[in-house]
């Protein structure tokens, strides 16, 4: 009897001990794993700090476990490339903007979800650098066309790490443990789980971005991306066509000027009602997968219609010839106004009248909007969403921070104003887009000296998506009449 009551009791203490043990095993499970904190207040101190580093919830799904982000240039320099060529120098090489001092570039955020992750936010594609001159420092302006990131070779990067047999927990902890000390938890979670499961889910989205490795496809370059494919082949799942159409990453500020109840919508074909709309849309691109929740998720998209909203371009920093703008402003009134400064504005021109290239609107269809606008409504979320018709050109676009949108057309492939006033015969056909020095006279960036060549991407614009023609306005005017209207549009 006496046995028997001890071996109940030694069983029930061992009983006891194994739950102590899990509960404490789930604890810290959950602390290492899953435990969601609070990016540092540096990070929210400004509303353009929050642009550039702050979270919209992409680190749970898309996220790159901080330390495997970090040790990637070391254990793959060679994975680096732009134009088919090794490019020294570990992220920034790849043009992403980087202020002096910070952790990572901007448009990067780092957030601790259970263990540090950095994922992307908006203002990756969305802030501008400029340089006075080739020694200066750089200028970050928020909110404006990304012209120097490489996406493609950002995407390219993570999928080429991952295919490669040294992507395993001895190769990566041996370098990571150069450069950090992390626990015994630590260890065991990314030899064991967070090494494996980044690898695996990197080569899961393989498939999807089988496009971009297409040979007969050129490269987007610096400041570009082919958004609508990545809409049809991420969010509904259609599959690969002979479709591409590259377009400049745009300028998203003074969102407050698209006015739907006078038919001007954002996008560069005018397939999204409303910037509520476009937020979302770009929020979920972003994200890679639907919000964990939609509350939190509606809360960072209201925030960044309210911010973008009020967000005001910079004024032309270098001096004008007040005299030749305002001949220019004539010029301006006479010439370009009807389209670009009246009701027309932001409101789609058939593609007969503009004329420029057509691989963006061949990418998205009437189709691809239904089933698109049907994925985001299960999801959950309400917005009006992408139009359901045929899309018939370009839309007409609002000229605020024109001086600093550089290259122009829709998709990046006229260098200056000065060349865009020029006939499609007399435009650059060869030049490299992603320097991001400053050229005062053409209005635009220095796109063919020997720097620019070096660390630009060469753009040739006989490439599939990348012709040069249309919007031939103001063509036909005198050379000093056209040195007259560039005069004016560094005002705008």
């Amino acid at each position: 009897m006496t046995s028997s009551r001890s071996c109940k009791t030694w069983l029930k203490g061992i009983g006891l001990a194994l739950l102590v043990v899990a509960v404490i095993g789930g604890m810290i499970g959950y602390d290492r794993g899953f435990r969601e904190h609070r990016q540092p207040d540096w990070v929210t101190a400004t509303p353009d700090m929050r642009f550039k580093y702050g979270s919209i919830g992409a680190e749970q799904d898309s996220g790159i476990p901080y330390w495997i982000f970090y040790v990637l240039p070391r254990v793959f320099p060679e994975k680096f490339k732009e134009d088919g060529k090794v490019v020294p120098g570990g992220y920034a090489a790849l043009g992403v903007p980087w202020e002096m001092g910070q952790e990572l570039p901007v448009g990067f955020t780092k957030k601790i979800i259970g263990f540090a992750r950095v994922a992307n936010n908006c203002a990756v594609c969305h802030t501008t650098t400029y340089r006075v001159s080739a020694d200066s420092n750089p200028v970050f302006v928020v909110g404006g066309p990304g012209h120097t990131t490489n996406v493609q070779a950002f995407f390219r990067l993570l999928i080429d790490c991952a295919r490669d047999p040294r992507f395993n927990a001895d190769i990566l902890m041996a370098e990571i443990n150069r450069v950090t000390h992390l626990d015994w938890i630590d260890q065991l979670l990314y030899r064991f789980l967070i090494i494996p499961m980044t690898k695996q889910r990197l080569l899961e989205r393989e498939a999807q971005f089988a496009w971009i490795y297409r040979e007969d496809f050129p490269e987007w370059g610096r400041g570009r991306d082919d958004g609508m494919n990545l809409t049809k082949y991420f969010m509904i799942k259609a599959p690969m066509d002979d479709t591409f159409g590259p377009a400049d990453m745009p300028a998203i500020w003074n969102l407050k000027k698209y006015d739907p109840a006078k038919g001007s919508r954002p996008n560069y074909a005018s397939d999204t009602h409303d910037v509520h709309s476009v937020v979302i849309d770009s929020a979920l691109g972003v994200l890679g997968a639907p919000p964990k929740n939609n509350a939190r998720f509606m809360e960072q998209v209201e925030w960044l219609k309210a911010y973008l909203s009020e967000l005001q371009p910079p004024n032309y920093p270098f001096p004008i010839d007040q005299a030749r703008a305002a001949s220019g402003k004539a010029l301006f009134a006479s010439h370009c106004a009807d389209c670009h400064a009246s009701d027309k504005t932001g409101t789609a021109l058939p593609l007969a009248e503009i004329g420029t290239d057509r691989g963006r609107l061949d990418t998205w269809n009437k189709d691809a909007a239904i089933k698109a606008n049907q994925v985001v409504k299960e999801m959950g979320l309400e917005r009006k969403g992408l139009v359901e018709e045929d899309l018939p050109g370009y839309h007409i676009p609002f000229l605020d921070g024109l001086w600093l949108r550089a290259p122009y057309l829709h998709n990046g492939s006229v260098p200056t104003l000065r060349d865009l006033l020029e006939p499609v015969a007399n435009r650059p056909k060869v030049f490299w887009r992603g320097y991001d020095v400053y050229d005062q006279a053409k209005v635009g960036f220095v796109t063919d000296t020997p720097e620019a060549q070096r660390v630009g991407t060469k753009l040739d614009t006989a490439s599939k998506g990348g012709g040069n023609q249309g919007h031939e306005f103001g063509t036909a005017l005198s050379a000093p009449e056209k040195e007259a209207l560039v005069e004016y549009l560094k005002t705008l």
